[in-house]
């Protein structure tokens, strides 16, 4: 999920030879989630009860370890700007001139009143490095095949020590998750509900988030145009561009 910031047994007994395991799968999910670099241009759409926020950014994404977003509407957060370098947060506010760094308890809060929070960010591991499990079942979402996978974190310290995730046979983008406690509780839920093409790359542009332990209809994020690049300057990753 990222914002940077999102198992199948086929009936068949020729496809079960060719059955690759769920480490394969998981490294072939992280093969296409993650890329040298990226220049994405979004918006949240955050549901309340009340009413209705749309959030306008551009993000600037290098691997897993670097992101910077500016926000560009509405007239409120314009100016905003956030940097993600490893496992540290910073936040600018033009309207009080202040930087703000996100750590400890913090992480938990929401990032900017929708349902993914500064915690979900941070996660900078690989699924195939963060998480083992199991292949349950086939499915088909989307009109597409999909594998059902049930994993359990290999770490304590994982925001989410379960996840069941169904990702596309063919093209490995993860179609839907659900992420758990230790102890079954069910957290958050992502669902793609488009998914298209970008050169020869399949990428999520329409992604619904849903906090479930909140009421409201969740955050839907749009992605409205992506760019695949080779490199960033690394100047745009500097605590000074905050500022700017």
């Amino acid at each position: 999920m990222k914002l940077w910031f999102p198992a199948i047994i086929f009936l068949s007994t020729s496809y079960a030879s060719a059955q690759p395991t769920v480490k394969e799968i998981l490294l072939k999910i992280d093969a296409v989630q993650n890329h040298p670099a990226t220049k994405v241009e979004s918006e949240m759409v955050v549901h309340t009860k009340r009413f209705e926020r749309r959030i306008k950014s551009l993000s600037y994404v290098e691997g897993k370890e670097k992101a910077f977003t500016e926000y560009l509407a509405p007239k409120r957060e314009k100016g905003t700007k956030m940097l993600k370098l490893g496992d540290k947060i910073w936040i600018y506010y033009p309207q009080a001139d202040r930087t703000v760094t996100i750590a400890g308890h913090m992480l938990r809060q929401s990032v900017m009143g929708s349902d993914l929070s500064y915690e979900d960010m941070m996660e900078n591991d690989s699924l195939a490095d963060a998480y083992s499990g199991t292949l349950t079942r086939s499915d088909t979402i989307l009109k597409r095949n999909v594998w059902e996978l049930e994993l359990k974190a290999n770490s304590a310290s994982s925001a989410y020590q379960k996840r069941k995730v169904w990702v596309d046979q063919e093209r490995f983008v993860v179609l839907k998750e659900l992420l758990y406690s230790a102890t079954d509780i069910l957290l958050k839920s992502v669902t793609i509900k488009k998914v298209e093409q970008f050169g020869k790359r399949w990428y999520p542009t329409q992604i619904i988030f849903k906090d479930e332990l909140k009421q409201g209809k969740g955050t839907e994020y749009l992605i409205h145009n992506i760019e695949f690049l080779e490199s960033i300057p690394s100047s745009q990753f500097e605590k000074r561009q905050l500022r700017r």
